[in-house]
């Protein structure tokens, strides 16, 4: 869904303020629309086969169908966006009203509202948010490869005539696309990685991190954009800097949300996270600073391409190349700063013991003179 909007054609003279509103707006809106839909009936399927406990032949082939016919949901969203999204908020409004004209018991009061508060709390299947997070992550991975295959090849006879042979010297043109793409792949195999960490000390998920997980793939998913706009700006234009700046907020807001999850799970920590992971455990203030690392960056690149315009090409692909590098540092780091913490803890606990020591030691000539 996101190759029509990776793929718009924006013209290197043509301002991308200008291409963003005529262009990519519409069809960003209908790739996150869509994108919804097809979570939703992920989230369905889901909440199907945690009651069902048998698959039989008929059940997997019925399962085949509808698996083809969720393929076509990019092409029906509208149609899909009604029945699926917009129906079940419908009947809760006609509900709604007949209740205040009709009028309603307290206690069916009382349970539609304890329904509704509880709704996002539901467990959700830990193994099927990991499952739909790799694929949604492995794909996106894979569509990067892709226009470099396609428009960065170089043709066999400019080889021969403009290069005299030298496949090196004609690869060195597309320099910059092939930066943006180890950048790009980084960046997602990196968000995959703190994915990874969070889920591997989450015990139990909820709806509410399911549904923020959905969020933070959303922007995964615009990830080939933010790639299409770095390699084909990465000359000094008047557009580099919007690109860059582009990129750097599809890059928050997929780590955003997934500090989101995390701060979610830790409101309920005894029921989903792993004692590791909780206050005052071991691996607490590394799970944090892994997560905070790519908002923290990201949001300094974009207000730093903002001072300095003229380094922003410098800036962003330094943010790619020293990431790898701050994950390696921040277990080091952390490691060190606990190790710290916890002797100038033990100090202050030794000089009260000691302080108690001599005062009880003092107390009795105290009370012979």
């Amino acid at each position: 869904m996101i190759l029509p909007v990776a793929h718009t054609k924006i013209h290197p003279d043509q301002k991308l303020g200008e291409s963003v509103q005529q262009l990519l707006l519409a069809k960003i809106a209908v790739y996150l629309m869509t994108f919804l839909i097809v979570t939703v009936a992920w989230a369905a399927h889901v909440r199907l086969f945690q009651v069902i406990e048998l698959i039989d032949d008929v059940l997997a082939l019925l399962n085949l169908a509808c698996m083809m016919i969720i393929t076509f949901l990019p092409y029906t969203s509208y149609v899909l966006l009604g029945l699926v999204i917009v129906f079940p908020h419908l009947t809760r409004f006609i509900t709604w009203c007949k209740t205040k004209i009709v009028g309603q018991r307290d206690e069916e009061e009382h349970s539609s509202l304890e329904t509704f508060t509880f709704y996002l709390s539901e467990p959700l299947s830990k193994e099927r948010v990991e499952a739909f997070s790799d694929g949604v992550y492995a794909i996106v991975a894979t569509l990067l490869i892709l226009d470099i295959c396609e428009d960065n090849v170089p043709d066999p006879r400019e080889v021969k005539e403009k290069f005299h042979g030298s496949l090196l010297e004609a690869l060195s043109e597309y320099g910059p696309n092939y930066l943006a793409y180890f950048g790009s792949f980084v960046t997602i195999g990196l968000l995959w990685f703190v994915h990874h960490s969070l889920f591997l000390y989450v015990t139990k998920a909820t709806r509410l991190m399911g549904l923020l997980n959905i969020l933070s793939l959303a922007f995964i998913g615009g990830l080939p954009l933010a790639y299409q706009l770095t390699s084909e700006f990465a000359e000094k234009s008047h557009n580099e800097i919007e690109a860059i700046q582009v990129s750097c907020v599809i890059t928050f807001f997929a780590s955003i949300f997934q500090f989101a999850i995390w701060t979610t799970a830790l409101l309920h920590e005894r029921e989903t996270l792993h004692p590791f992971a909780r206050y005052g455990g071991k691996e607490h203030a590394f799970m944090f600073a892994k997560l905070a690392l790519y908002p923290c960056v990201s949001l300094g690149a974009f207000f730093l391409t903002c001072l300095l315009s003229e380094f922003s090409t410098a800036i962003f692909h330094l943010m790619q190349i020293v990431i790898p590098f701050a994950f390696l540092a921040l277990r080091i780091f952390v490691r060190i700063s606990l190790t710290i913490i916890k002797s100038v803890m033990s100090l202050s606990r030794r000089k009260v013991v000691l302080l108690e020591e001599e005062e009880a030691c003092l107390s009795p000539s105290e009370t012979l003179s």
